[in-house]
C-alpha cells in the first residue's frame, strides 16, 4: 500500500491578553481546549495566556480563527460554555468568514435562565430571524436541529414580553401499535404521552411552579390537535409539532384556525412519517401547495444542524462503524 502524500504542517502561537478570560476559553481541566483538539485534530498546548497550535495548516488555520474569535465573543461578556465549542468548530469549518459574533449574540433572553438560548448555525440563525419576520413559518428536519426547542424559545418569550396573551403547543396523536381506546385512564391520560415532549421543552424555558400555573389558567395549552378542531385562535404563538403525522385534512383544519395578531410555527420530520396505510402526509402537502404564498416562510434543516452532547455524535460513529463490520445482529430465541 503506497503511504498517502503528507499534507503541509504548521504551528502557531496565539497570544492573548487577558488571562482570565483565557481561562475561560480553555475551559474548566483545558476541556473546551481537548475538545477543539479532538473535533479538528490540531495540537493546542496552552502555557499561560499563550496557546501553541500545531497541525495540518488549514486546520491550524481554522483553530487559530476560531480561538480568536471566541476570545472575542468572551470579551463582550458572552457566557461560552462547552455547548458552544463543537457548533462554533463546524460552522467556521465548513466557512472560515463565518462570524460568530453574528450568531451567538442572536440570543432568546428568558426570566431565570443565567444564558440567553442561542442559536447554533447559520440556518438555526436565519430560522429565529424567519419566526420574527413571518407569521407562519414551516420547520422541516431532522430530530436535534433544534426546530421545536427555538420555536418554544421565541414562544416564551413573546409571552413574557407581552406580544401575545397565550401559547398553544400542539401534536397529533399518532398511535404506533396500540389504540388510545385501549389504554388506561381518561382521555387526558390517554393522550399526554404523545404531549410529554412539548412540556420537556416548555420546563426547560421556565420554572416548573411557573409552567404549571400558567397551564393551569389557560395561558398556556398542551393539546392534541384533535382539540383545535372549531377554534380561532387570536393573540397566541401557536406550535405544532411532528406536523409530518397531520392528514391532509388535519393540517387545513389547523391552519384555517389561524387568527389576528398570531404567529405560527409548524415543526416536522418529513422521513419519520408515522401515519397508517401510506396515508399523504399533511405536512409534505402543505409544502406543495404554499410554498409560494407570500408570508409564509419555509426553513430546512440537514444533519448538518444537528446539535448534541459530543458523547452522542461518538455513539452514532461507533453503531455505525458496527454495522459495516457486522451486516445483521442474531436473534435471541429464547
Amino acid at each position: 500500500m503506497k503511504a498517502s502524500k503528507s499534507r503541509a504542517q504548521a504551528s502557531r502561537q496565539v497570544i492573548l491578553e487577558d488571562n482570565n478570560l483565557t481561562r475561560m476559553l480553555c475551559g474548566e481541566h483545558h476541556r473546551h481546549l481537548k475538545l477543539i483538539q479532538r473535533l479538528t485534530d490540531v495540537n493546542i498546548h496552552a502555557r499561560g495566556n499563550a496557546l501553541n497550535l500545531s497541525g495540518e495548516e488549514t486546520a491550524v488555520q481554522a483553530v487559530e480563527t476560531l480561538i480568536r474569535q471566541l476570545y472575542r465573543l468572551l470579551k463582550q461578556g458572552y457566557a461560552l460554555d462547552e455547548s458552544d465549542i463543537e457548533p462554533a468548530v463546524k460552522m467556521l469549518l465548513e466557512n472560515s468568514d463565518e462570524k460568530l459574533e453574528r450568531i451567538y449574540h442572536d440570543g432568546i433572553a428568558l426570566p431565570g435562565r443565567r444564558k440567553p438560548i442561542t442559536p447554533k448555525s447559520t440556518q438555526q440563525k436565519d430560522y429565529l430571524e424567519a419566526i420574527r419576520d413571518h407569521d407562519l413559518i414551516f420547520a422541516i428536519g431532522p430530530a436535534g436541529t433544534g426546530k421545536t426547542y427555538l420555536a418554544m424559545a421565541m414562544a416564551v418569550h413573546a409571552l413574557t414580553q407581552e406580544q401575545v396573551s397565550r401559547i398553544i403547543l400542539a401534536r397529533p396523536a399518532v398511535e404506533a401499535g396500540e389504540k388510545l381506546g385501549f389504554l388506561p385512564g381518561d382521555l387526558a391520560e390517554k393522550v399526554n404521552p404523545y404531549l410529554r415532549p412539548l412540556y420537556d421543552a416548555l420546563h426547560d424555558m421556565m420554572d416548573f411552579d411557573k409552567a404549571a400555573y400558567l397551564i393551569e389558567r389557560d395561558i398556556i395549552e398542551v393539546v392534541p390537535l384533535a382539540f383545535m378542531r372549531g377554534r380561532t385562535l387570536n393573540n397566541c404563538f401557536v406550535i405544532l409539532d411532528e406536523a409530518q403525522n397531520t392528514t391532509v385534512m388535519q393540517m387545513k383544519m389547523f391552519l384555517t384556525r389561524l387568527g389576528f395578531d398570531t404567529k405560527t410555527v409548524v415543526t416536522g420530520d418529513i422521513t419519520q412519517i408515522d401515519l397508517p396505510d401510506q396515508e399523504p402526509s399533511g405536512l409534505v402537502h402543505a409544502r406543495q401547495i404554499l410554498s409560494d404564498i407570500q408570508g409564509i416562510r419555509f426553513c430546512y434543516f440537514t444533519e448538518r444542524d444537528v446539535v448534541r452532547h459530543p458523547l452522542v455524535q461518538e455513539i452514532i460513529k461507533a453503531y455505525e462503524q458496527n454495522s459495516r463490520s457486522e451486516p445483521s445482529i442474531p436473534e435471541n430465541n429464547s
